[in-house]
This record gives C-alpha cells, structure tokens and sequence, in this order.
C-alpha cells in the first residue's frame, strides 16, 4: 500500500494532501505549523509538529516510499529536501521549489528530486484546472438560460462599441441561435474609428444600430456583454431587466442579471466568449472566430496589457479558424484627413505637467480620432499620461492612455467625471462621455464659446486633480461649478445669465 511522507505543509501542499489521504497507505505529515497540524488531525490526517528542514525531524521515521517536501518557502524545502535524501536515499522525492528560488536552487533540487514542481507551472495548472471547471458549470447554466427564453434576444454591446465588444455580441448571438434562440446584436451610438468600421464591413458582421428612443417590446429578453449595468455606458433604460451578463470589467456597483459571469481575470470579454463556443461544441464561424481574436488582441494590446493564459489559449482556438488576411485588413485602414486634423490640434493645445498631458481639440466630427491623438501626445518624449477631449453637438468625449505604472485610468476618470457623466476603462487605457445641456440654450457663437472654454479649464483641472490627488487640493473642488455646467438645459432659475 505504501507509506507516504509530507515535509511542511503550504498553500500547494494542501491540495496534495486533500489527494493523498483519499488513497490506501500510511500518510504523515510533518509541519511546524501548529494551527495546521491540528486543522489535519480534525481532519483525521496524521500529522505531528516538527521543523521538515532539520534534518533530526526525520532520523525517528520509518522509511517512507514517497517523499513530498511542500513548504512555501525556498530555503526550508531545500534543507528538508537535502535531510530526506540524506535519510532516505531509495525514496522518491517529488519536491516544491518555492517562491523565491536563485538558480542554484534550482540546480540542487534537480539534483536531488525525483520530480520538481515548479511555483509558476503549480499555480497556472490550478488556476486553468479551475477555470476549465468553472467554465464548464456556467456554460450549462448558460445553456438552461438560453432555453427558457421565449422569444427573441437583444444582446446589447455598449455605447459605441469597440472591437472586443462587437466580436462579444456577435459570438453571442451564434450560441443562442444555435440552441434556437433567435437573437441581434445590438449597440446605441455609433461605430466610426476606421479599424472597427472596417472590422464590421469586411467581416460582414450583421449589428443592429438602435436609436435612444427605439421601441424594445419585440425583445424578450436582453444580454450585456462587455458592460454590465444597463444604463450605464448604454441607452437601455436603469430599471430594464436584464437576462444575461457576460464581461471582463469590474463592476462599480450591483450587477443584475439571471445570469452573470464576470471575469475580470481574463484580458477580454472575447476570451470569455470563445469559451462558450468550445463549450457549446459549435464550429467556429470564421468572421466570428476573426472577430474575437480582434477583439482579444486591441483589448490585450497584442497580448501585452492585462493579458491572462486564458487570453492565449482563446487565441491559440481561434487563429486556425481565423481569416488572416482580412485580419491584416483590419489592422492597416487608411487615415483620413479628420483624424490627422485632429491629432494636430491635440499637440497643438496640449497642456503639460510634468509626466501628463491634456488637450482639447476642439470641435470634432468623429469622436474615435480622440484615442489616436491620445495615442500620439503618449508618444512624446517624457509623457508617461495622456488625456484628450472634444465637443459634439452637447457631449465631451474623453479619451486617456497612459504607460505609468502607478496610475490606473478608469479609477481615476471615474474618480475625476462620475459625477458629471459617464467614465471607466482599464488601467492603461481609459474613456469618459460627458453631457454639456447648457450648451443647447446658448444664444450665439460668443457665448457657446466662453461656455467651451469654462468646460475646457473645468475639464483639465478635475483630470489634474484626481491624477496627482494634491493634499489639500480635492477631487470635487468644482464640483458646483461643473455639475451646473454639466446638468442644465436652459438658463438657470430666475432667468440669469450663465
């Protein structure tokens, strides 16, 4: 049957030893953990207290046929390591590295072990053994929402999607239909940066654009993807029950929804998509399998920022099904003159302190030049952080990139335009939409432009504020002047002059 021999007892070694007290044989383990040795003995696991790295520990055992040497720690699986082989030179010695192994270390533990396992291999095995589990209950439970829906389903991208979200609506779309759930993918606003529009055209993606006061009753039911709260980044009314919500973001408040997988672990709702597409056992369409590689590598920077395995193994599924040509396609759309116009004005009225730069360009015509323009201020030598921003009829659009490593910009646009509009995004790369009504009641062009240049200034300094957090100097310090700014749609009470 066996005698097996556990020498310290970490977070690894927990798991090993839930397997090895289920098999026949004599197990015992040795810890200098106190706590652990009685949380095993509740447990019916015979355990004793004794440092594993002293090599008397192991004089009075009998000889065991499997050695498992488990601490967290380096040094001490390393002398336990030497004393056991010492002790028991016929043994086999399956031993953890540790966290904090130099390469001699290594060396001796392949010298000595049987078998070494390796911290980084450990982990990422669990974690994607986990996953895989995981993944499998939520796509069942994704199966049994789907069924029970009773007519056809909106699944809504957020405002102005990008390629991530698209590729997410779209695949979502395929898996109800292919439980017979007849669906659209939905967006509000517009799709008009030239590489999502050419991701659109060339892959023939079918969307449906909705307006803001579109009716939705022939929609029986409503999914999120890459967004979770309707009304939030969407035109869908606050109170709408949600049926399903599928995204990689994490939420700043309550998520509804029957159905709720949020993996904020993974680099692209994308990823979480294809999954589901494994899970369901549906052949890859090769536009929706093109899409959701797209979508994985702009919203991963080519596997660059915030990338997890899953985000490769996603890639790895998709890339056989995948058109690279179209892909290719996608990637090098021509520049249009707006977009250059733009970008000229942004490096033109830039302001700099220090490390970060804000510019506003002004009037624009297409709002997804304002990310390239972010793009190229971060481009300049000593910008660490970029924050461009333009007008459209009564909404500022904002858009952030940043290369810093202790700045996350969707906490500090929210922390810096919660309050006056809509904003989030990830730590690199960031985005906000704000709604100027008083714009709609000013007279002439002298007055939308002084109203413009208090925006402009109101802009700037909540972006400054949040990013540096002055002492003494607070995020809401115009609060009162850029909620006005920011709310109202005619003259103030009593008919005073903005």
């Amino acid at each position: 049957m066996g005698f097996r021999l556990v020498l310290g007892c970490g977070s690894v070694c927990r798991g090993v030893i839930d397997r090895l007290s289920e098999r026949d044989g004599r197990l015992l383990v040795i810890t200098d953990d106190e706590g652990i040795v009685e949380t095993l003995r509740d447990e019916s696991v015979p355990a004793r207290n004794g440092d594993p790295s002293d090599p008397a520990t192991v004089a009075s055992v009998d000889r065991p046929d499997v050695i498992f040497v488990g601490s967290d720690r380096t040094d001490v699986n390393r002398a336990a390591l030497e004393a056991a082989r010492d002790r028991f030179p016929g043994a086999a010695v399956v031993a953890y590295l540790g966290g904090n192994a130099t390469a001699a270390d290594r060396e001796r533990f392949d010298d000595l072990a049987d078998t070494v396992v390796d911290p980084a291999g450990a982990l990422s095995d669990r974690v994607l053994a986990e996953t895989a589990s995981r993944s499998a209950e939520s796509a069942i439970e994704l199966r049994d929402r789907l069924a029970g829906i009773d007519g056809r389903l909106a699944v809504i991208a957020h405002d102005n999607p990008d390629p991530d979200a698209i590729a997410s609506a779209t695949a979502l779309v395929d898996i109800a239909e292919s439980v017979g759930v007849p669906a659209d993918a939905c967006y509000f606003g517009d799709i008009s940066h030239q590489e999502n529009r050419a991701m659109v055209n060339l892959l023939e993606l079918d969307l449906r654009n909705l307006g803001s006061a579109e009716s939705l009753e022939e929609y029986a039911a409503f999914a999120l993807v890459d967004h979770s709260r309707p009304g939030v980044n969407d035109q869908l009314p606050t109170e709408l029950h949600v049926d399903i919500v599928i995204d990689h973001h994490p939420p700043r408040g309550p998520v509804p929804g029957d159905f709720v997988d949020l993996r904020q672990g993974a680099g692209a709702t994308s990823t979480v998509l294809t999954e589901y597409v494994e899970r369901f056992d549906l052949e890859f369409d090769p536009s929706t399998a093109t899409a959701l590689l797209y979508g994985i590598r702009v919203d991963t920077n080519d596997f660059t920022r915030e990338v997890s395995p899953a985000d490769f193994r996603a890639a790895s599924v998709l890339s056989p099904h995948a058109d690279a040509s179209v892909l290719r396609q996608i990637e090098q759309p021509s520049l249009e003159g707006d977009t250059l116009d733009t970008i000229a004005r942004a490096i033109k009225n830039r302001v700099q302190r220090d490390s970060v730069v804000v510019a506003s360009v002004g009037r624009i015509g297409d709002r997804d030049a304002l990310p390239q323009a972010a793009d190229q201020l971060l481009a300049m030598e000593g910008v660490e952080t970029t924050l461009v921003f333009g007008f459209n009829d009564e909404m500022v659009y904002v858009s952030a990139r940043s290369r810093a490593a202790d700045v996350d910009l969707g906490e500090t646009l929210r922390d810096a335009f919660d309050r006056i509009g809509s904003a989030g995004g990830h730590a690199d790369m960031a985005g906000a939409q704000l709604e100027i009504g008083i714009l709609g009641s000013a007279d002439d062009e002298a007055e939308i432009e002084s109203i413009v240049s208090v925006v402009e200034e109101v802009i700037a300094n909540r972006f400054f504020e949040a990013i540096e957090t002055r002492p003494g100097v607070p995020v809401g310090a115009y609060t009162q002047t850029s909620e006005w700014l920011f709310t109202k749609r005619g003259k103030p009470d009593g008919g005073e002059s903005a």
